[in-house]
């Protein structure tokens, strides 16, 4: 029986951090909506109620009735938890004289096992405007700061199990010992015995996929990425060769990836079918320019073919996905049912056509934890470490038509820049790089020919979870390189720039 930590998200934006620090733990835990309601299961050990940008004065504020919560397990409310929890047992809650929002330093005024081997001046992070002003009876102060009189407190007595507040986020960076403040809930007050490892989920998956499978057959596509190798990988351990992968080159993927992606896969022992579809591409993409026309018949293409192949495969039942949690994070809605999911979730709508039950071994996981599932698995560093690609590939890396010989370009382009990087020890500094190819031709010279060739846009951003990034600070030694091997060594191309936008306003990608 897994223990579980259960998180009510009221649509703060560290809802994700809260999960991600509980996870750091070793223990595991699910973020749902608040209005959802809570199963009380054997192995659900505590809740925490997260932040949000509400104000619990609000006449439709989020609400939650916590005294029936912590009548079965401990809760620990954080800046809006901890302020619903106040004015849902009697307190004041009312707007601060100021804004709260920084740093802070806590400063304890009672000893308790959630402060445990926490400085007693403890720098934390603060982010609310509204203050808890009066605690109810039957709770008691245990830290302030300096300009807060409540910023952490629990209720008194037994007849409850232990329910905690915090008035700031101990789930981000700033708060620098914010994740010892969640493990001692964790483990002090639900006695939660922090056993979720990459080993632990590996066997209790591959058992959950044997019974779910069965006897079956599985299909997958497979794009040589993280998620979709590794949810193979899983899945492939559960059952052999009754999972078929396939992968279709479509033309757009990086330089010579077709071939070494297909030779791990076979080091792997994957079943995996390679379909050469690069002219099937290239045509039906002739004369196309606008990025979402790009997208859709890449998508609407590789169906097609993938259809066309799962029909070769005899007594398929069900279609494995590489589903990561943030995807079905974003799938759920605050404020009621979700209308809407992204149509990556689906791979572009499989589900649909082939009408199969889905087997997705990673829906629980975090891309980090992907990564690390991975490394226990014992796929190939190469492959787990790899940046993050776009499905539509080099197509929306090449801005306008795609042809043949652009994609040839840039190709070698992309192959230059991301060696040089690994060569130089800066591709794990970085989220993502790639290279882009510009519908502009300028001018240059070389040697004694005047060229009229392509320029290239080179783009790395660092960021943590792809929502926002900063433009990465590549050393200008490095850049000039690195545009010295594009242009001797690429011929159509004459020029090379670097991106130095962020997201927002920009995005990663440029299409």
């Amino acid at each position: 029986m897994t223990e579980k930590i259960l998180i009510l998200d009221y649509g703060s934006q560290y809802t994700q951090l809260i999960a991600r620090a509980v996870r750091e733990a070793h223990v595991y835990c699910e973020i749902i909506p608040y209005h959802q309601s809570v199963v009380f299961e054997p192995g659900l050990k505590g809740i925490i109620l997260s932040g949000s940008p509400f104000s619990v004065n609000e006449e439709k504020a989020p609400d939650t009735d916590i005294l029936e919560l912590v009548r079965k397990v401990p809760v620990l409310g954080i800046c809006y938890g901890a302020q619903l929890t106040a004015k849902r047992f009697g307190g004041l809650v009312a707007k601060s004289d100021k804004r709260e929002y920084g740093r802070a330093i806590l400063q304890q005024k009672k000893e308790d096992p959630l402060f445990r081997e926490v400085s007693p001046l403890s720098q934390v992070w603060m982010s609310h405007s509204d203050t808890i002003k009066q605690l109810p009876e039957g709770f008691e102060l245990l830290a302030d700061t300096e300009s807060i009189p409540v910023a952490a407190f629990r209720k008194t007595g037994n007849e409850t199990n232990p329910l905690y507040g915090v008035q700031f986020h101990p789930e981000v960076y700033h708060s620098t010992e914010g994740k010892k403040i969640l493990r001692n809930f964790l483990v002090q007050t639900c006695g939660c015995s922090q056993d979720w490892t990459p080993a632990h989920f590996i066997t209790d998956t591959v058992k959950a996929l044997q019974q779910q499978i069965g006897n079956r057959k599985v299909i997958m596509a497979l794009s040589g990425g993280v998620d979709s190798t590794v949810a193979a990988t899983l899945i492939h351990k559960a059952i052999g060769d009754r999972l078929s992968g396939i992968f279709v080159d479509n033309g757009v993927l990086r330089k010579d990836e077709f071939e070494s992606v297909l030779e791990t896969y076979g080091r792997l022992g994957l079943n995996v079918k390679g379909i050469d579809a690069k002219e099937h591409f290239y045509t039906k993409l002739a004369g196309k320019t606008d990025p979402e026309e790009k997208r859709k018949i890449i998508g609407s293409l590789f169906i097609d073919i993938f259809q066309e192949e799962a029909k070769k495969v005899e007594g398929v039942g069900l279609l494995g996905q590489g589903t990561i949690y943030p995807d079905v994070i974003e799938s759920m809605s605050v404020h009621g049912p979700s209308v809407t999911i992204k149509s990556h979730h689906n791979v572009g709508g499989l589900p649909d056509h082939l009408h199969l039950e889905l087997v997705e071994p990673l829906r629980s996981l975090f891309k980090d934890e992907v990564r690390k599932v991975g490394r226990e698995l014992g796929i190939p560093a190469e492959m787990i470490d790899r940046h993050p690609f776009p499905g539509p590939g080099l197509a929306i890396r090449i801005l306008g038509e795609i042809t043949e010989e652009k994609v040839r370009l840039l190709q070698q382009a992309d192959q230059l820049y991301i060696k040089a990087l690994k060569d130089n020890n800066l591709y794990a500094t970085v989220w993502q790089a790639g290279a882009i190819l510009l519908p502009v031709k300028s001018v240059g010279v070389m040697g004694d020919e005047r060229t009229y060739e392509y320029t290239v846009a080179l783009r790395a951003v660092t960021s943590v979870d792809g929502m926002t990034a900063d433009w990465a600070h590549l050393p200008y030694g490095f850049l000039a390189n690195v545009s010295n091997e594009i242009i001797n060594n690429v011929r159509g191309i004459n020029r090379v720039v670097y991106d130095i936008s962020s997201k927002p306003p920009a995005t990663i990608e440029w299409e």
